[in-house]
């Protein structure tokens, strides 16, 4: 027989999420609370709703998440600036890219560095290549969750084609580490921007597809139109940003509104929608994804030979022939990679348009190789809690649709 408390404990909601009863109710309360999570394979991570079910209607939830959490922003304090990098591909993990350029930069600003042209345009290749990367698992992963299968696999030869471009610029494919702070692990091979425009037209072709495939079909229409609703001022009330703001008439893309790396050097649209619900939310990545390739096809274009490095002694790792060759290149080395290098006090914060939306790092130095305190801003906390806002009197299956559509990533999430 279960133990009382163990029941208790089990099932037990958050003050003020108590099952109300209906004293009228006849044939006795249909109200259940459900666990919804933190395994389940719909749930996108390790996360967990407690819901109140009339029938299968959401009356209430709570969300809960940190089963996950590996503090993220501690070992900034207690990594050097340089060693940091590598945790920073694992934040949203599915555009690893966009987390190492936001960082370098955050610290690039702190050191007053300005990197060389080419090293820009390649740090947008990256960025544009991931947040085009993490769409097309958005909106595939969530046409599967809804029943969708083929859909997901029109996009996925395209993903992996560009994982294999990326792989030519680093040797990795999905935890990248490619930024460094002042320049990048190396430079683009020959060719690079040849094979990346012939990649765009592909993709283009393959795009249309699958807006052919799945934007006017009858079945996704009911199951996305007018559902998971989230109009612009609860986007306001709590603090969306991004795909799932814009997909509401938030008119706001930090590319545009803020430039950053070249941005105000390229020519861009960004897609808006009225609705918010789920079907908006589609649509707005789909067509981001659409404008992504036109800001490839522009980098491919204006990216000329050049250095990928700053000309800073303190960030400038040493060629590996000097290190092997000098004893003055061997000892740079060593004392670069086990002690760091000095960052002066200061403090910085730095936001990049990311793929879910605004992604910030915030650096405060007190002197030395190690970041007195860091914050991360990552998007995917603040649409998490709009969550049960957004489903509150829907049903299960509608609470599939919008996780889905949100596209909450648990690395990013708990940090």
């Amino acid at each position: 027989m279960m133990n009382e408390d163990f029941k208790r404990s089990s099932f037990s909601l958050p003050p003020g999420y108590a099952v109300e009863h209906d004293p009228d109710d006849l044939w006795g309360d249909s109200r259940v609370i459900v666990n919804i999570g933190p395994t389940h394979p719909a749930m996108h991570g390790a996360l967990r709703m407690i819901a109140q079910l009339n029938g299968e209607t959401i009356e209430k939830s709570y969300c809960e998440f940190g089963f996950t959490h590996r503090a993220k922003e501690k070992l900034g304090e207690n990594r050097t600036y340089h060693n940091y990098i590598v945790y920073t591909d694992r934040l949203n993990y599915c555009s690893a890219l966009i987390n190492n350029v936001a960082y370098a930069m955050a610290v690039e600003r702190l050191m007053g560095i300005e990197v060389p042209e080419r090293c820009v345009w390649l740090r947008m290749i990256c960025c544009e290549l991931s947040r085009i990367m993490d769409h097309l698992i958005c909106i595939g992963i969530n046409a599967v969750d809804l029943g969708a299968f083929s859909f997901f696999l029109y996009g996925f030869h395209q993903r992996e084609e560009a994982y294999t471009l990326i792989e030519k610029l680093c040797g990795a494919r999905l935890t990248t580490s490619y930024t460094r702070i002042g320049g990048l692990m190396a430079d683009a091979p020959d060719g690079f921007e040849r094979e990346l425009k012939a990649w765009v037209g592909r993709t283009r072709k393959v795009v249309q597809e699958m807006d052919e495939l799945l934007t006017g079909n009858k079945i996704w229409h009911l199951r996305t139109v007018g559902v998971g609703v989230f109009n612009k001022e609860n986007c306001f009330e709590y603090s969306y940003s991004g795909p799932n703001a814009r997909a509401a008439g938030v008119d706001m893309d930090l590319r545009r509104d803020q430039p950053y790396l070249f941005y105000k050097n390229v020519e861009f649209d960004v897609p808006i929608c009225q609705n918010g619900d789920v079907f908006d939310r589609y649509m707005v990545r789909l067509l981001e994804i659409q404008q992504s390739l036109n800001i490839l096809s522009q980098c491919a274009d204006k990216m000329k030979k050049g250095p990928i490095w700053a000309e800073d002694k303190r960030v400038r790792i040493p060629d590996k022939d000097v290190v092997y060759n000098t004893m003055e290149g061997m000892i740079h080395h060593f004392k670069f990679f086990m002690k760091g290098f000095e960052v002066p006090p200061g403090e910085a914060y730095t936001q990049v348009e990311a793929a879910n939306g605004e992604l910030g790092f915030y650096i405060v130095s007190k002197g030395g190789s190690h970041a007195h305190r860091m914050r991360i801003r990552g998007p995917s906390v603040w649409h998490y809690q709009g969550l049960s806002k957004m489903v509150e009197g829907e049903k299960i299956q509608d609470m599939v649709a919008a996780l889905g559509s949100i596209n909450v990533i648990a690395g990013e999430l708990d940090r």
